[in-house]
C-alpha cells in the first residue's frame, strides 16, 4: 500500500490546539449551554443525556467519512468548509427558543453541527498523522486533545455565560459591567437594547460560532503534504485502507486496544452531565459557567498536556486505565459528599483534570497502536468506537439519577449517579485485564505492532 512520504516541513503541534477547537465547541455547546438551559426549563436529565448522545452519533461513524476526505479536495479545503459550516449552524441554533417543545428541532441542529465538526476533525487528523515528525507525535496528540476538551468547556461556558447575562427581560449585565468599569454609558444602553430585542441564546451562539470560524486562520501556518497516499482509484484506496485496518485488528496490541475502545475505560462521561445536575449541589449559574467553562477548560487542557507527558514515561495502556480509575475514585468521593456549591466546584474541577488525563492517555494509546499507513482512518475507527462508552455510561449515569426504583439506596439522585460513575469504569478495567490474560496464549511467539 502506498503511504505518505514524510514531509520535509512539519506542522507545529500547537496548531492542533486550534484546529480541534470546533469539535470541542460543538460538544460543549450541547452539554453545557443547551444542557443547562434545558434543565432550567424542566427537561429531564435523561432527555438531556439523549440529546448529548445524538451529538455523538456522527462522531461514532466518523471513520465512514474518512475516505471521502482523503480522496477528494485537500485537507485544508475540507477544514475550511467544515469549520464555516460548524460556526454557521451553531449561530442558527441560537434562534431556536430553548424549550421542551423544541427539543426535536434542537436535536436536528445538534446532529448537523456534529457532522460538520466531525469533518473538521477528519481534516485535522489527516494533517496530524502525516505532517508531523515522529518526534512530534506525542505533542500533537496532547495539544489536539487539549483543543478538543478546552474547546468543549470554554466554548460551551462562553455560550451559557452570555445567555445568562443577556436575557429577553432586559438584564443587561454585560453592558452594565462594562459601563461600571469604563465609565462609558453607551455600553449599558446597548446591553439593555440587546436584552430587550434579541433572544439571549443568539448572543451566546454568535460568540461560539465566531470562535469556530476563527480557527480557520490556523490554516495559514499548516503544512499539507502532497497526496502520495492516494491510490490510482478511489476503490483501490478503499481496499488498501481495509487491509491496513485488518492488519491493526489482528495484531496483539491492536486487538487489545480495539477491545479497550468498547469498554467504559477513560470515558469521563460526567463531562456530559455536570451542568445538567448543578442544581443538586445548589450551584449558581455563574459558577456552573466558570467551572464547566473557562476555568474547567484551563484545568482540562493542563490535564491533557500533563497526561501526555506522563504517558511518555510509563506504559501508555497502564496510564489509560489508571487515569480511568482516578475518575471512579473522584465519583465515589462525590457520591458521599455534602450537596453544596463548594463541593460541586471542587469535584467538577478535579474531574476536569482527570478527564484531561484520560483523553490524553487515550490519544497516546491510539497513536502508538495505529502506526502509519491509513492512519487517519484507523484513528477514527477507534475514535468512533470510543464514543460508544461515553454514550452508554452517560445514559446509565443519567438514568441512575432519575430512577425511582432505587429509593432503597441511602443516596439521593446525585449520589446514585456518582456511584454508577464509580462502579462502571472499574468494571471496564477488570474486563480488559481478563481479556488480556485469556488471549495472551494465542499470541505467544508472534510479533506485535
Amino acid at each position: 500500500m502506498t503511504e505518505r512520504v514524510t514531509p520535509e516541513r512539519s506542522t507545529h503541534p500547537v496548531l492542533f490546539l486550534l484546529m480541534f477547537v470546533p469539535m470541542g465547541i460543538s460538544n460543549g455547546f450541547v452539554t453545557v449551554t443547551l444542557g443547562f438551559l434545558l434543565q432550567a426549563v424542566g427537561v429531564g436529565t435523561a432527555a438531556i443525556a439523549v440529546l448529548g448522545n445524538w451529538s455523538l452519533v456522527p462522531q461514532n461513524f466518523k471513520f465512514a467519512l474518512a475516505p471521502l476526505v482523503d480522496a477528494t479536495l485537500t485537507n485544508k479545503a475540507w477544514y475550511l468548509i467544515a469549520a464555516a459550516a460548524t460556526g454557521g449552524l451553531v449561530l442558527a441554533t441560537g434562534f431556536i427558543p430553548v424549550s421542551a417543545s423544541n427539543l426535536t428541532m434542537l436535536t436536528v441542529f445538534v446532529f448537523l453541527i456534529s457532522i460538520a465538526s466531525a469533518l473538521t476533525a477528519l481534516a485535522a487528523d489527516s494533517i496530524m498523522a502525516h505532517a508531523t515528525t515522529p518526534e512530534q507525535k506525542g505533542q500533537a496528540g496532547g495539544w489536539s486533545q487539549a483543543g478538543n476538551l478546552g474547546g468543549s468547556a470554554i466554548g460551551g461556558g462562553l455560550g451559557l455565560w452570555l445567555a445568562q447575562n443577556l436575557t429577553p427581560g432586559g438584564d443587561a449585565a454585560i453592558g452594565a459591567w462594562l459601563t461600571r468599569h469604563t465609565g462609558i454609558e453607551w455600553f449599558a444602553g446597548a446591553g439593555l437594547w440587546l436584552g430587550q430585542h434579541v433572544q439571549s441564546t443568539v448572543i451566546g451562539s454568535f460568540a461560539v460560532g465566531l470562535m469556530c470560524l476563527s480557527t480557520i486562520f490556523a490554516l495559514l501556518y499548516v503544512h499539507e503534504p502532497p497526496a502520495e497516499h492516494r491510490a490510482p482509484s478511489f476503490v483501490n484506496s478503499m481496499i488498501n485502507v481495509g487491509k491496513d485496518v485488518w492488519t491493526l485488528v489482528k495484531s496483539r496490541k491492536g486487538l487489545v486496544v480495539f477491545v479497550a475502545m468498547w469498554l467504559p475505560i477513560g470515558a469521563a462521561a460526567m463531562t456530559q452531565l455536570w451542568a445538567a445536575v448543578a442544581s443538586d449541589w445548589h450551584a449558581s449559574g455563574n459558577w456552573v459557567v466558570l467551572i464547566n467553562g473557562l476555568l474547567g477548560g484551563i484545568i482540562s487542557m493542563v490535564g491533557c498536556i500533563a497526561g501526555g507527558w506522563i504517558c511518555d514515561r510509563v506504559s501508555r495502556m497502564t496510564a489509560f486505565n489508571a487515569f480511568s480509575i482516578l475518575t471512579a475514585l473522584l465519583a465515589l468521593a462525590a457520591a458521599f459528599s455534602p450537596r453544596t456549591q463548594a463541593m460541586y466546584i471542587l469535584y467538577v474541577g478535579l474531574y476536569q483534570l482527570a478527564a484531561g488525563f484520560c483523553y490524553a492517555s487515550w490519544g497516546a494509546v491510539v497513536l502508538e497502536a495505529i502506526g502509519k499507513g491509513a492512519a487517519a482512518t484507523k484513528y477514527n475507527v477507534l475514535a468512533g468506537i470510543a464514543n460508544f462508552p461515553i454514550q452508554y455510561v452517560a445514559y446509565l449515569d443519567g438514568s441512575a439519577h432519575d430512577a425511582k426504583g432505587l429509593s432503597w439506596l441511602p443516596l439521593d439522585g446525585a449520589g446514585r449517579m456518582m456511584l454508577t460513575e464509580a462502579i462502571v469504569p472499574i468494571m471496564g478495567t477488570l474486563i480488559l485485564i481478563g481479556f488480556w490474560l485469556l488471549t495472551k496464549p494465542l499470541y505467544r511467539g508472534k510479533a506485535t505492532v
